[in-house]
């Protein structure tokens, strides 16, 4: 062999080397962050090891951890099995195989000296088709609830307004919280076993926000920390689809602005003292309006010809008036119900009464006996005169503790009750979004009545209940699920809420 042809074997050989090192060096693990194993018995680390770009956990930590057994045969298959319940792995094969039935693994299982590693997915592909307990895998957070543990998903937004912030937080599934304060700081307690949550929650918006950083404290709780601009903060909780929304309002102190420094003047005669002059009342408006779209769940309501259920359109026209309400006007909306459950007629009037909403709206669909009846018609409450008579004899003045020392007089009044004192109210809302649905909308022959309602009689704010129309009149059960009808008389509404607040701004100059 002459010396050319030794020089290319040479070369050959050692980029041969490389390429074997350098696979050699690509197949070695490194450690990721262990995956943590939640059950009734605390917390647990699960060790993983990073291979490529997957994670695998070890077949012999899985055995520790869920009392598995393994066996491997002479072919170089392993058996996993609890039991008496088995699963057969591969190496370098993508696969399980669980009672005969083939299940797809994201990467093959390979093995690391004689350990067995197979991908973290194994878990809740394989594992979970044997195991007697709930496994869920939550591959972003590195987290396995085992059993049937409450850990929702939390997030945490932070959004700046005019004037103000707002801290948006969701819990999926739905997990109720309570919001307490120490000074300039929040504490967010969740009815859970556990959060699934980043740390930090958020990153710290910056020193001189309103809010200032969100951490976790505990398993179940959550801190705020408030900037030294706020000006008190308001919380409310809304079921949104599977979430349970929290949402927490920071108000913003207005700028201290310093006085010019007053020039010098020359004494003025001491006058008489001025009585103070007479504080008018507050400018009325509207902030929060609850809408209660009726029946749902195993309460469909009344049904069409053609199938049109109540609870279906009165949902889908209520999201319609959050969209345009928050949208157009910048009010809060707040849905009694925003996916199709059961609610009881008292919940719905709480979730108004509890965020002390302004306006309460109930979305319903009427029927007949007689298929030509046709007409929307908008209902305000009805009590007799011995019910107001009792509500007024009822209402009495309590004292009650505040925040911060001292106390306050507040007036209590029956819960089915509560009506009786906005019944002015309600009854000028009912006229004025009849006046706004006229020549929009077909209306009843007798469009604003009262009514002894139920859903009206709890209401602690001005509240009409609407019937859209007559889902026994073909004519309008076609016209109800359309856009055209849906679009004007959201609009209407709209139009009437608003012409009603000025209503409101104008009587209280």
């Amino acid at each position: 062999m002459n010396l050319r042809s030794r020089r290319v074997v040479s070369l050959a050989l050692a980029l041969g080397f490389i390429a074997v090192l350098a696979g050699h060096l690509a197949s070695q693990t490194t450690t990721p962050v262990p995956l943590t194993v939640l059950s009734k018995d605390g917390r647990r680390q699960l060790a993983l090891t990073l291979v490529g770009d997957q994670e695998f956990v070890g077949v012999d930590d899985l055995a520790t951890f869920f009392q598995l057994t393994t066996r491997e045969d002479a072919l170089g298959a392993l058996t996993v099995s609890y039991k008496g319940r088995s699963i057969v792995l591969t190496v370098d094969q993508p696969l399980a195989s669980v009672a005969g039935r083939l299940v797809a693994l994201p990467a093959p299982s390979t093995r690391a000296g004689r350990r067995w590693l197979v991908p973290v997915e194994f878990i809740p592909r394989a594992l979970t088709l044997v195991y007697d307990t709930k496994l869920d895998l939550r591959k972003p957070s590195h987290l396995l609830v085992m059993g049937d543990l409450r850990v929702p998903r939390v997030t945490v937004r932070y959004d700046l307004l005019s004037p103000g912030a707002r801290l948006t937080i969701d819990a999926t599934p739905r997990a109720t919280s309570t919001v307490g304060q120490d000074s300039e700081r929040l504490t967010i307690k969740f009815d859970a076993d556990a959060l699934d949550i980043a740390n930090p929650p958020l990153a710290a918006p910056g020193p001189q926000s309103l809010v200032q950083a969100v951490r976790v404290l505990d398993a179940v709780t959550l801190t705020v920390d408030l900037g030294p601009r706020n000006a008190g903060f308001r919380a409310t909780s809304q079921p949104v689809d599977t979430t349970m929304r929290l949402t927490i309002d920071v108000a913003e102190a207005a700028p201290q602005v310093p006085l010019p420094p007053a020039a010098p003047a020359a004494p003025a005669p001491v006058a008489p003292p001025e009585a103070p002059p007479a504080l008018g009342p507050a400018v009325a408006t509207i902030r929060t309006v609850a809408i209660d779209p009726g029946h749902g769940g195993m309460d469909e309501g009344a049904k069409g010809a053609n199938g049109t259920k109540e609870k279906d359109v009165t949902l889908a026209v209520a999201r319609r008036v959050k969209a345009a309400l928050e949208t157009r006007l910048g009010i809060r909306v707040l849905l009694t119900r925003d996916d199709d459950r059961d609610l009881l007629v008292d919940d719905r009037t709480a979730v108004a009464n509890n965020n002390k909403a302004d306006l309460f709206i109930s979305l319903h669909l009427n029927t007949s006996r007689r298929a030509p009846v046709a007409g929307a018609s908008i209902y305000y409450a009805a009590f007799d005169r011995r019910a107001e008579d009792t509500a007024n004899a009822a209402a009495r003045i309590e004292r009650v503790p505040v925040v911060g020392g001292g106390t306050r007089d507040i007036e209590l009044t029956a819960w089915d009750l509560a009506q009786t004192r906005h019944l002015d109210q309600s009854r000028s809302f009912a006229t004025v979004l009849e006046e706004q649905l006229r020549d929009h909308v077909p209306l009843a022959a007798k469009s604003v009545d009262r009514a002894p309602l139920a859903v009206l009689k709890s209401a602690n704010m001005p509240a009409v209940l609407v019937e859209m129309g007559f889902l026994t009149n073909a004519d309008q059960e076609t016209a109800v699920i359309g856009n055209d009808f849906q679009t004007t008389f959201v609009q209407a509404l709209s139009d009437a809420i608003v012409k009603y607040r000025d209503s409101l701004a104008g009587a209280a100059r």
